[in-house]
């Protein structure tokens, strides 16, 4: 015969007639020991009813709605093979008393011991945040720290009104019934609070909005997600298993909007948080770094511990490069598409174009412009910006190519205006000068300002392939490394080819992989064929 048990509603202190706010479970759900079984909220607490063995959900007493109080029966389970009712196992012993709030006389003040009062079976919880400073003053009932256990949230009140003297707590310390918290020093009018045993003083507690900082209960946490603009006056509304979901996406509960009752915040609401964070545009205002992503902070480590170190200082250069690089990486969905370019002719040409041009230098690089600046014109959508709210594109009539100069110091992009205007040897004047001017540091901000497409080329120095960061607010970016002599298969035979690898970084809100494939397979075209740059 099937062994159906009730999980019934453990000892929750002096709450009653508390409101079954969600329903974690259904029947014919299998359910291991501890795991919860409904969500209870009250204005005063969010806790959840464990399954007090393992076993399979055979009926649930109750629904979204329902008022249940201790020893309210909430499901019947059948248990499984060798599953323990935790209940059963062994006597629990009696939680002592709640202490009183103690005081002790002073002049015409007294100060006031805050202690955690009655808060059921539960023991040793941590505390996840401080809600007061010594020196604040607080008022009767006001909550002065948080603690979160993985079944419940409340929050300690304050016995008294009065001066915060002492905090006899921090954040990670675990708490149980009696421990305590703070000292509060009243005035000779002040109302102190003490809680007897026999009246109804459960604390006031409430859902905070947990921070992502760790404790003795939790990991540390995913990096946090803030909201772009949702109201927020009343702390959220959320049971102990969202929180603790919310902690693991890095979501500030505070800025999501619950679409439960209440408002309370469900985890398809945390979904949507995320994806809508994740999809907002570059320029869209955002709450947090990064269009809402603010990272974890960067670990500090004595690196000499390991061994003997020398620390120099970044330059300007790099450190504000460094923060954009960021910005652009962390905001903008990068997509990095590969293709080689066969530029056999191309640089028979220029090496002929060279040698007859004595006063000026032919670069690899300004056939590349070139033949940028025709693919801009074939598909505008790679010449073009979205702006501050991310919801409209502009598409720009003029052509200005930023170029990637290395210096000493770090990377800069002065940018070359109009080279759909310009001839091959005036781009080529035009670089010489303006790199030179970078190295020697005196470019100024409009020279790298107005930039509509960059190129980043490595073809000095090596590689195959390489995915380089899209310079906001542009929406791509092309990175060239060192042509490479290579076997092609012509049909018949196999000839000496000189490929140009390319990679292009492009922003996926604005353009998709076919366009982006098109878009390279035309730029390599042109630079295949030089007579097309000539067009």
């Amino acid at each position: 015969m099937a062994d159906i048990r009730e999980a019934t509603v453990p000892d929750i202190g002096d709450f009653a007639d508390i409101p079954v706010i969600e329903v974690l479970v259904a029947v014919g759900d299998t359910v291991k020991a501890d795991q919860g079984l409904v969500t209870l909220e009250s204005d005063k607490a969010t806790m959840e009813v464990p399954a007090p063995f393992a076993g399979i959900v055979r009926e649930l007493k109750v629904k979204v709605g329902d008022n249940v109080s201790e020893g309210a029966v909430v499901a019947m389970i059948e248990a499984g093979d060798g599953a323990k009712d935790t209940a059963a196992a062994a006597p629990q012993p009696e939680a002592p008393a709640a202490k009183p709030a103690t005081s002790t006389q002073e002049g015409s003040s007294e100060v006031v011991e805050a202690r955690v009062p009655d808060i059921g079976d539960f023991k040793d919880i941590p505390v996840i945040e401080l809600l007061v400073q010594v020196g604040d003053t607080v008022s009767v009932d006001q909550g002065l720290i948080t603690l979160e256990s993985d079944k419940a949230t409340m929050e300690v009140p304050a016995p008294a009104a009065g001066t915060i003297e002492s905090l006899q707590v921090k954040v990670g310390d675990t708490l149980s019934e009696g421990s305590l918290v703070a000292k509060i020093r009243t005035s000779s009018g002040g109302k102190s609070a003490p809680a007897p045993a026999s009246e109804n003083t459960a604390p006031k507690t409430a859902a905070p909005t947990p921070r992502p900082q760790p404790s003795a209960a939790a990991a540390t946490p995913a990096p946090s997600v803030a909201a772009a603009s949702v109201p927020s006056g009343l702390p959220p509304h959320a049971s102990p298993g969202i929180r603790r979901y919310a902690r693991e996406l890095g979501v500030d509960l505070s800025q999501v909007r619950g679409s439960g009752r209440k408002g309370r915040i469900v985890r398809e609401d945390v979904n949507g948080f995320v994806k809508q964070a994740l999809a907002r545009p570059a320029g869209a205002p955002a709450g947090g770094a990064a269009g809402g992503l603010s990272l974890l902070p960067w670990p500090k480590v004595d690196f000499s511990r390991f061994g003997e170190i020398d620390k120099q200082p970044l330059s300007r250069i790099k450190k504000i490069s460094g923060a954009n690089l960021a910005r652009n990486w962390a905001m903008i969905p990068h997509v990095t598409h590969q293709e080689e370019a066969d530029i056999t002719e191309m640089e028979a040409f220029r090496k002929q174009v060279g040698s007859e041009q004595k006063d000026v230098k032919i670069t690899p690089l300004v056939f590349l412009i070139k033949a940028v600046v025709k693919a801009l014109q074939r598909f505008p959508s790679f010449n073009a910006s979205l702006d501050e709210t991310g919801e409209n594109l502009v598409l720009k009539k003029y052509f200005h190519v930023g170029i990637a100069v290395d210096t000493p110091d770090g990377l800069v992009v002065p940018v070359l205006r109009d080279c759909d205007r310009k001839s091959l040897l005036d781009l080529a004047r035009e670089l010489g000068e303006v790199s030179a001017r970078a190295r020697d540091k005196k470019l100024k901000p409009d020279d790298m300002s107005g930039g509509c497409f960059s190129i980043s080329s490595l073809g000095g120095i090596g590689g195959s392939s390489f995915t380089p960061i899209i310079n906001a607010p542009e929406v791509a970016i092309l990175g060239v490394c060192r042509s490479t002599l290579k076997p092609v298969w012509d049909g018949q035979s196999f000839q000496p080819r000189l490929l140009l690898p390319l990679s292009l970084s492009y922003d996926h809100r604005v353009i998709d992989g076919a366009e982006a494939a098109r878009f390279a397979a035309f730029l390599a075209q042109q630079l295949s064929d030089v007579r097309r740059l000539l067009l």
